[in-house]
């Protein structure tokens, strides 16, 4: 029950950040790209995806309300090109299997270099999800 009770807590607080911070409005960030999540490696994953560009030029990840992953093993979110994951990218791991969570992409990447956002199961080195990037 108080591990249940945390992980809401820390759901709500990562969902009251990201809505705080996106209330300053354009002038702070820029969406740069969006895509929607398909499941891999007969892995369920739905939802929305947005690559932020920062006021400060760092970009983030954000999943939406609705994303969703049926569960794996050390889920970590990256991004990728044509079909492969990029390992440098790595944004750090999933904290929750759904809802809105945000990653900061790693100085030096390049985001226009890649054109997927990837769920990705570090331990079994296979995508979870994959999402194409409009």
């Amino acid at each position: 029950m108080e591990t249940a009770m945390l992980t809401l807590m820390k759901s709500i607080a990562l969902t009251l950040a990201i809505v705080i911070g996106f209330a300053t409005g354009p002038a702070s960030a820029d969406t740069i790209a969006s895509g929607t999540f398909t499941g891999a490696s007969d892995h369920i994953t739905t939802g929305e995806v947005d690559v932020i560009k920062n006021a400060d030029g760092s970009h983030t990840i954000v999943l939406g309300e609705d994303f969703s992953l049926d569960g794996a093993p050390d889920p970590r979110v990256g991004l990728g090109k044509d079909g492969k994951y990029d390992g440098r990218t790595d944004a750090g791991v999933l904290g929750n299997l759904t809802g809105a969570q945000s990653f900061v992409i790693p100085a030096g990447v390049d985001v226009s270099d890649f054109n997927e956002v990837y769920i990705w199961c570090e331990k079994f080195s296979v995508p979870l999800g994959v999402a194409k990037l409009n």
